[in-house]
């Protein structure tokens, strides 16, 4: 006895398959403009069945038209696809909400948000969460200044192959016109970063710092009149924007454990004493340091933040394995700092100091016991 087509019997559609029969098909949307991947038009199928239980009838061609879109932005929606968006290029050419609204609304998520934890097992995890807060509008303004870039790669091609028509000039005009709203919005998340990153020094004590990358913002900007113009005023900000300006002074310290708060708190003061001191001496210092944000250097970078002094940071190339240390002694000496400010680290620590007074550099020894000069060790 052979199996009946239907009866209820999954396997159905293969059987039929094996024997020759074409197998039953869910009727598709990939014939029209709308096509949509398998789990999404059964999710549109769904919805319009649910409509039509719903009302006891099947929808006119208006309703259906309306349906369609109601049901694609919902599928979209869940399966994440917002780069299929109709109306993107319509709201990109929008300007983000005013600096100051940014900046109230980040500091109200910030202070709802935080204000939770204290006196909670959530408490062990501010900073981390903290962290993440300030990276998420870092990473935003990232895929900002991505888009930039290749926008900026299409006005290139735009004015080489400008004829003085028409056409091409108003292409170019309206490609210029779109870099520079995106630009505003890079603006918008670097300006909403900053903000976030003050709280998140306040709450922690720490300067953020991204995990890869520069942290910087290229700022307001003026008119732009035309294509070179264009991209000889980016080009200009981003270089400013990657630059420090004025003296620089290392810092350099290792990770150190001290046997009680009286004592870290007594090292803190010695360092923070130390900075201010060089600062006397240098006004327009900007500090120099490796960025171990594990170390006594998150302080040195910690107080360049509040004190509004420009840092520029060498972080550690792996790849070198036992020589990264090295190589970084040598790339923060090559910025030819006024001086070098040593506290107690490790043998790369020492070799920045013998390499600093080779050169004439004035070194700021502070290796000496809770961040005193060593000489205070063979007084006392």
């Amino acid at each position: 006895m052979g199996h009946r087509a239907g009866g209820g019997n999954p396997n159905a559609p293969a059987v039929l398959a094996r024997r020759g029969a074409p197998a039953r098909t869910t009727r598709t949307l990939s014939g029209s403009p709308w096509a949509l991947p398998g789990g999404a038009a059964a999710a549109f199928s769904m919805a319009r069945r649910v409509r039509i239980r719903r009302e006891g009838r099947r929808p006119c061609d208006t309703e259906r038209q309306s349906l369609m879109t109601s049901s694609l932005s919902a599928v979209l929606q869940a399966l994440e696809l917002g780069h299929l968006d109709l109306m993107g290029d319509q709201r990109s050419m929008e300007a983000p909400p005013p600096a100051e609204a940014l900046e109230q609304t980040v500091s109200a998520i910030w202070s709802d948000l935080f204000a939770l934890f204290p006196f909670t097992a959530l408490e062990r995890d501010i900073e981390d969460l903290g962290w993440g807060f300030v990276n998420l509008f870092h990473r935003a303004a990232a895929k900002k200044h991505q888009l930039i870039d290749r926008l900026t790669d299409e006005i290139r091609l735009l004015l080489a192959e400008q004829d003085g028509s028409e056409i091409a000039t108003a292409d170019l005009e309206d490609k210029i016109d779109l870099a520079r709203k995106v630009e505003q919005s890079a603006q918008a998340y670097e300006g909403m970063r900053d903000t976030a990153a003050r709280h998140y020094l306040h709450e922690t004590g720490r300067s953020w710092v991204p995990a890869t990358g520069n942290r910087i913002s290229l700022g307001t900007t003026a008119a732009i009149v035309d294509g070179r113009a264009y991209l000889q005023a980016r080009r200009e900000r981003v270089r400013d924007a990657n630059m420090v300006h004025g003296t620089p002074v290392v810092f350099a310290g290792g990770r150190l454990r001290f046997a009680s708060d009286d004592e870290a708190k007594q090292f803190a003061d010695n360092l923070l004493r130390t900075l201010k001191a060089v600062r006397e001496r240098v006004g327009d210092m900007y500090l120099v340091h490796g960025g171990d944000m594990k170390g006594i250097e998150r302080l040195a970078a910690s107080w360049a933040e509040q004190n509004g002094i420009q840092q520029l940071r060498f972080g550690l190339d792996r790849k070198l394995g036992d020589r990264a240390g090295f190589r970084r002694n040598e790339q923060m000496l090559s910025v030819k700092p006024r001086y070098v400010i040593a506290f107690q680290g490790n043998g790369v620590t020492e070799r920045l100091v013998v390499e600093a007074k080779a050169r004439g550099i004035h070194v700021v020894d502070r290796r000496g016991p809770l961040g005193t000069p060593p000489a205070a060790l063979s007084r006392g």
